[in-house]
Formats: C-alpha cells, sequence, structure tokens
C-alpha cells in the first residue's frame, strides 16, 4: 500500500467526508438543543464512546473466551471476561450461581436467544402485550398477522393489565398461565411505570412449571443503584439493554442461574443446564462473530455503574420521573396507573382529545423528543391514544425537579396548541401537519415555543464529545 493510501486511512471524518460529518453534527445539535424524553434513550459516558471507536472493532472473535475459532485473541478475551466479571459485580451476583452472555448485539437478539435456547421451536411463551405495555418481541401478533419474530417461531400468548387501573392482573395471568403451559414466562415490560412483582411471577412459574425470564431493559440502571426491587432473586434467566437507564453502549446481555435448580421427590438435585443451551444459541445459533468493542464500552459501563455518583443519579431519575408525573396530572392529563415507581409515565391524551401520533408530532417540532404509544384499551398500536415519556436523559443533563416543573409546563402549552390546531384541522393527521406547518399563526406560536425551549435546554451540558 503506498504511503498516500496510509495517509488517507487516518485521516479526520471532518476532512475525509465532510457532508457525513455535517449530519452527525446537526444530530449532536438536535440532542444538545432538545429535550430528550424518550424512555428508552440516554447519554452514555465518553468512556463508553472511546470504546466503540477503538481498534477492537478490527477484530473477529467468534467463540467464547478461551474457545476461539480465530486466533490473536489474547486480549479480546481478557476484555470479554472483564465485562463478565463487572457485569456480575453490578448487581452483585456470585459467579457461583450466575453467569453472564455479553455478546448479544442488543435487547432483541438477547430474548430471541433465550427463547431459541430453552424454549424451542412452537414452544410456548407468555408475556405482557404490546397495548399493554409489553415489548415486541416478548410475543406480539394481531388477529391478522404474527408482528414479531418471536410470535413467528414460538406460540405466544399474552397476559395483560386490568382496563381499569393500569396494573397487571396477575390473577388472569395465573389462569391463563394453566390453561396453556407455556415453557417460559417474560416478566419485563417497555411502556409500564410500576414495578413488577417478581416473587408473584415466580409462584405462577413455579405453578406451571415454567421458566421466569425477566427482562430489565428499561430498569436495568435502577436495579443496579438498588432504587427498584431486583429480578435477580426470584428469575431463572435476566436479559436486558446497556444503553437505557444504565447508560451504557447500545448492547444486550443474557444473565442466567447456575447450580442447584430444584431436589425431586428423592432427594436428588436438579442442576441448571441454562449455560451452555444460551451460549450456544447465541453463537453459532444465531449470530457470528461478537462485536468487540460493544463489549468493552459494556465493561467500561459496569464500572461505572458501581460509582456512588450512580445511585444517586437513579435516584434522581425516579424523582424526576414522579415529578413529572404529578406535574402534568395538575394541569389536568390522566397518568396511566396513577403515577410512577420507575423511570417513565404513560400519559392517556384521550381525556384531552388529542392521539398520540399529534401529540408526538407537535411535540417533536418545538424540540421535546418523545413517542406515542397505545395505552390499555387502545384497539391499534398504529393509532395510539397516548405518549411515553422518560427521564433519564434529562437527568444525566443534569435535570432535577424544578427544571422538570418547567418542561411541565412546556409540555402542557405544546399540547394546548395542538388542540387548538386540532380543533380547526379535523381528524386526520395529515390535514393537521399542513395546518400545522402552513397557518402563519401557529407556524408563529410553533416556532416562539421551539425557540425557547432550545433556548433553556442549551443551558444543561451534556456528555461525549464537544461537537460530534
Amino acid at each position: 500500500m503506498s504511503t498516500s493510501a496510509i495517509v488517507s486511512l487516518n485521516t479526520n471524518l471532518w476532512d475525509s467526508d465532510p457532508e457525513l460529518y455535517d449530519l452527525i453534527k446537526k444530530e449532536k445539535k438536535r440532542q444538545f438543543l432538545g429535550l430528550e424524553m424518550i424512555a428508552s434513550e440516554n447519554f452514555t459516558s465518553k468512556a463508553v464512546l472511546q470504546c466503540l471507536g477503538s481498534c477492537l472493532s478490527n477484530k473477529y472473535s467468534e467463540g467464547m473466551p478461551g474457545q476461539r475459532y480465530y486466533g490473536g485473541n489474547e486480549f479480546i478475551d481478557q476484555i470479554e471476561l472483564l465485562a463478565q466479571k463487572r457485569s456480575l459485580e453490578a448487581y452483585n451476583l456470585s459467579s457461583e450461581n450466575w453467569g453472564a452472555n455479553v455478546q448479544p448485539l442488543s435487547g432483541s437478539p438477547a430474548n430471541f436467544a433465550v427463547y431459541t435456547a430453552i424454549v424451542e421451536p412452537h414452544g410456548r411463551i407468555m408475556g405482557l402485550d404490546l397495548p399493554d405495555g409489553g415489548h415486541l418481541t416478548h410475543g406480539f401478533y394481531t388477529a391478522q398477522r404474527k408482528i414479531s419474530a418471536t410470535s413467528i417461531f414460538f406460540e405466544s400468548m399474552p397476559y395483560r393489565v386490568n382496563p381499569e387501573t393500569g396494573l397487571i392482573d396477575y390473577e388472569a395471568l395465573l389462569k391463563t398461565a394453566r390453561l396453556f403451559r407455556p415453557k417460559l414466562i417474560i416478566a419485563g415490560v417497555s411502556c409500564h411505570s410500576r414495578a413488577l412483582d417478581y416473587k408473584k411471577f415466580r409462584e405462577i412459574c413455579d405453578d406451571v412449571g415454567a421458566y421466569l425470564m425477566s427482562d430489565m431493559a428499561h430498569i436495568s440502571g435502577l436495579v443496579a443503584a438498588g432504587v427498584t426491587p431486583s429480578p435477580f432473586e426470584y428469575s431463572d434467566i435476566v436479559t436486558t439493554t446497556t444503553h437505557k437507564s444504565l447508560r451504557g453502549p447500545r448492547s444486550g446481555i443474557i444473565f442466567f442461574r447456575k447450580g442447584v435448580r430444584s431436589v425431586n421427590a428423592k432427594g436428588e438435585k436438579i442442576l441448571y443446564d441454562l449455560e451452555n443451551k444460551i451460549n450456544q444459541a447465541v453463537f453459532p445459533g444465531l449470530q457470528g462473530g461478537p462485536h468487540n468493542h460493544q463489549i468493552a464500552a459494556v465493561a467500561t459501563a459496569m464500572k461505572l455503574a458501581k460509582e456512588p455518583e450512580f445511585k444517586k443519579y437513579q435516584e434522581q431519575v425516579v424523582l424526576n420521573a414522579k415529578a413529572l408525573s404529578a406535574g402534568l396530572q395538575s394541569k389536568g392529563y390522566k397518568i396511566v396507573t396513577d403515577g410512577t415507581d420507575l423511570h417513565l409515565i404513560l400519559v392517556d391524551l384521550r381525556n384531552v382529545k388529542l392521539t398520540g401520533s399529534k401529540a408526538e408530532y407537535i411535540l417533536e417540532e418545538v424540540a421535546i423528543a418523545c413517542n406515542k404509544n397505545t395505552v390499555p384499551g387502545d384497539k391499534s398500536a398504529l393509532n395510539p391514544s397516548g405518549i411515553r415519556l422518560g427521564t433519564p436523559a434529562l437527568t444525566t443533563r443534569g435535570f432535577v425537579e424544578k427544571d422538570i416543573n418547567q418542561v411541565v409546563d412546556f409540555i402542557d402549552r405544546t399540547l394546548k396548541l395542538a388542540r387548538e390546531i386540532g380543533e380547526k384541522s379535523g381528524p386526520k393527521i395529515v390535514d393537521y401537519k399542513n395546518l400545522l406547518h402552513n397557518d402563519e399563526i401557529f407556524k408563529t406560536k410553533v416556532a416562539a415555543l421551539k425557540k425557547e425551549i432550545e433556548e433553556y435546554s442549551s443551558q444543561f451540558p451534556m456528555p461525549g464529545h464537544e461537537e460530534y
């Protein structure tokens, strides 16, 4: 290779590809100037970003530490073992009783690997229904078609929340489980603001002879800090992402039990056999080479999760979510489950005659990022009646309760403007968008709100690289 070719490989992105770099800078600016309230998003540390941009991206390492299909993995093995060790330490787990696979590329592949390992094709699983706050990978399907690969390759039966309270109906879950006889029950949520009763899940699983898999993707940071109940005491398997409340890279982990599972009538110990099944399902079952830059980033994120500052951060995440809930309730908005124990809330907009789609759209137009979401009783996930709001990202930037009160005011004023536009545009979202962008009075109001919000948001620092 010529000297000039080597030089070109060492050229900075802003010099080699200014078009792309400009887009990345614009995204950085959007994140900095806006209010990031998507509950599954956060701002990760510079240390994590440095791992993700390191030489580890160059290396192939199919297999497990000490059992690779490629050479040159001496330090890759050490990094993966360190990530495993720190993952266990972050949740105060003994390596005698628990193992961790840190190779899943994210939460969805982690969940699918568990099903592949434990349930096997067309085996039965139960998870919280998507419109009731569950996740796609927990088996969602509709009357028309199977949406998630989980429902395509496995037989899934949803359990639901009580439509009046928004809380999980554990009695109905038990009755359904006794009829359906699942191999695995999933305790996990994507949009549910109350702590789960893992003890009840364990009792139901024992009743029907099912494994309990807890998907703590949303709350893994809260669990590590001890500010919400841990699933580990009662679960056989725990899966998680690492980029939400945990504030690490976009990656996934599977924790699995080791040692004695039960004792039979003869007094013989029945051992867990999850480790090999799960490791084999991740590779070679579903993935190829692991992403070593992600695994290193997981290792440093888990180190950060053991620092005292991390616990204070997670406590503030919950305080901010409670302030957000109380503030919006004081403005007349309905909060599903009437509050929150965690990092998020679900706002039911039916009483203010707004759809989730219209609310999400205008909030984004004024630099508040959230997502439309189904609420209990919704008939269609494509036309939901609510919005999901979370506090991890804002808390990372230093927001406390008084700042959240200002955010509540911004949201309330924006949604009142949305109602004003909707009353004039009619029910169709296309007409609503057209009026928002073409009516001079509405355009001016939206622009003024956006300017005010961006000026407020820009007072708060954001971790990571300064420009990108």
